[in-house]
């Protein structure tokens, strides 16, 4: 069905606006505002029969101008791009014929720009794929999920005439790979609903606030260029889906022949700067996508969506009380639940430069303190106090929840952690160890939670972190919930990490409770030369169980 969506008032009305610095930075050499601003477009299929174009909705948008070095489109139909060379490929978002005003930003050198506006006008968009509406949809809305159980759910390939175009030839994502990373743990949070309002499809993204970049992206989220990371970035808000006729290298056997197109730059959880999606395969729960990356079109990502939750939500409840310190005592810990260590233990293999001793730990006014100092003492030049609950409390499965507020310095690496009570038998790391809280005074507030266990040990551990401002200033929660399936990280019940636990890993038997505070290190790296001392509180740790 037609419809005809006229000039629907204006957006973003801005006559001609050149702006300069030219007398204040001349570092730029001339700094000159692009002049001669001109829009043209080409209807994708347009002729004398079909004058709306052949109904696929695309058209390629042009602009030129004097002096310009990028354009940046806004379209009034939800469309937004920063190109180098003026040509940009578009999709309209509405079914019927399409007339949108477009708003052209020219930029010259120094960031000068000029601005104008254009109508695109009567870009016919009737393209329908009933199947592929029902299966996304589902006839009202449903969920979708990187299935991250699946191998392959997130792979990339070659996007070229004589590529392997429909399968991720150059590498494809292990089940929960990316569930163990720091830059990646985000990537699983997504959940992907798509609804249908009257014949419109619709789109909405829950993240949690964090979304996983491609590395030649990371600046989108604030951050310079690097590595593939989780970056904060909002996705949140309504988008219309399009439908049109995929226009690939992958053979037709390989795919629906259908694509679709998330508007104002929406994305399924990966971020690539791409929004169209060729759609190879779909099901009623389970649909495989390609999606050719935007500033290299050599490369295509595939991506592998399912109706299951990555996490089960029949994991269990940790909610009896069965263990817990409140330090409400003045004077040493709790000899019935602490042992004090007393040694340096040859840095603990971590080029550790403290030495602990008992008399660094003492509980007053309701909380536990452990100080480390500078000073002295067998032959270190740093004392501070690590204590265990080894041989008097361990446990296997739970909720462990430890109130603190963190030293601070640079040298300074407290740790609320876990090690596996059969280290004495086995050794480091086949005992595992569940690092739940370390912080690095040269790295202020990240908090990372981590996992040592053989294969992923030492430089290689398994680990994830967060930012948490003013963590040495206030009393954060840290806790884990660890069961059977999965190792759960939060910081004031704000998930960061998740491992999905198994039989192949040593996280299924007995660990006990270790708290310290250390200095310097493999880790804990250089140590400020004007430190004195600064101490972590504790004002309590809970372990519930079942």
């Amino acid at each position: 069905m037609k419809k005809t969506l006229k000039n629907l008032g204006k957006f973003l009305m801005l006559l001609v606006l050149v702006t300069s610095c030219q007398d204040d930075d001349t570092k730029f050499g001339d700094i000159v505002a692009p002049t001669n601003l001109a829009f043209t477009y080409d209807v994708v299929g347009k002729s004398a029969e079909f004058p709306n174009g052949d109904g696929s909705g695309k058209v390629v948008l042009r602009a030129t101008a004097d002096n310009a070095i990028s354009f940046k489109y806004m379209i009034q139909g939800g469309g937004e791009a920063t190109v180098a060379g003026g040509v940009y490929p578009y999709t309209v978002t509405a079914q019927g014929v399409n007339s949108y005003e477009v708003v052209v930003i020219a930029y010259g050198k120094g960031g000068v720009a000029t601005t104008a506006s254009f109508m695109m006008e009567n870009v016919l968009l009737n393209f329908e794929d009933e199947e592929t509406t029902q299966f996304l949809t589902g006839g009202t809305s449903k969920v979708w999920y990187i299935a991250a159980a699946e191998a392959g759910h997130l792979g990339v390939g070659p996007n070229t005439p004589d590529g392997n175009n429909n399968w991720p030839a150059y590498y494809a994502a292990a089940p929960f790979e990316k569930a163990g990373s720091d830059v990646s743990s985000c990537f699983y949070n997504n959940e992907f609903t798509f609804s249908l309002d009257g014949e419109q499809i619709k789109f909405e993204n829950d993240n949690g606030g964090a979304t996983f970049f491609n590395a030649s992206y990371t600046s989108v989220g604030g951050t310079p260029l690097g590595a593939d990371t989780c970056l904060p970035y909002d996705v949140s808000g309504v988008k219309n889906v399009t439908l049109g006729a995929a226009s690939s290298y992958v053979a037709p056997a390989g795919s629906t022949g259908t694509q679709f197109t998330i508007s104002n730059n929406g994305f399924l959880g990966y971020y690539i700067g791409s929004s169209t999606y060729e759609v190879l395969s779909i099901t009623a729960t389970r649909m495989q996508v390609r999606v050719v990356q935007g500033n290299n079109t050599d490369l295509a990502w595939y991506l592998i969506l399912t109706t299951q939750p990555p996490y089960p939500d029949d994991e269990p409840v940790y909610d009896n009380l069965v263990w817990e310190d409140q330090f409400n005592t003045a004077g040493a810990p709790d000899a019935s639940k602490w042992t004090m260590e007393l040694t340096n233990n040859n840095g603990w293999g971590n080029a550790e430069k403290q030495y602990y001793k008992a008399e660094n730990a003492v509980v007053s006014g309701g909380t536990l303190k452990i100080t480390a100092k500078a000073e002295n003492y067998m032959g270190f030049n740093y004392t501070s106090a690590r204590m265990k609950t080894e041989n008097k409390f361990e446990f296997t499965y739970g909720k462990v929840v430890i109130r603190a507020k963190l030293p601070s310095g640079g040298g300074t690496w407290p740790a609320l952690w876990m090690l596996g009570a059969n280290q004495d038998v086995v050794g480091w790391p086949a005992c595992g160890e569940i690092d739940m809280m370390e912080h690095i005074g040269n790295d202020q507030n990240r908090i990372s939670g981590t996992l040592h266990y053989p294969g992923n040990s030492g430089g290689n551990a398994n680990t994830g972190s967060t930012v948490v401002p003013g963590v040495s200033d206030d009393f954060h929660i840290y806790s884990i919930n660890w069961s059977p399936s999965f190792i759960r990280f939060y910081v004031d019940g704000n998930e960061y990490k998740t491992f999905p636990n198994s039989g192949s890993v040593p996280f299924n038997h007995d660990f006990f409770l270790i708290m310290n505070v250390a200095m310097g290190g493999n880790l804990g790296g250089a140590i400020d030369p004007g430190f004195t001392q600064s101490t972590m509180e504790v004002d309590y740790v809970e372990v519930y169980q079942e």
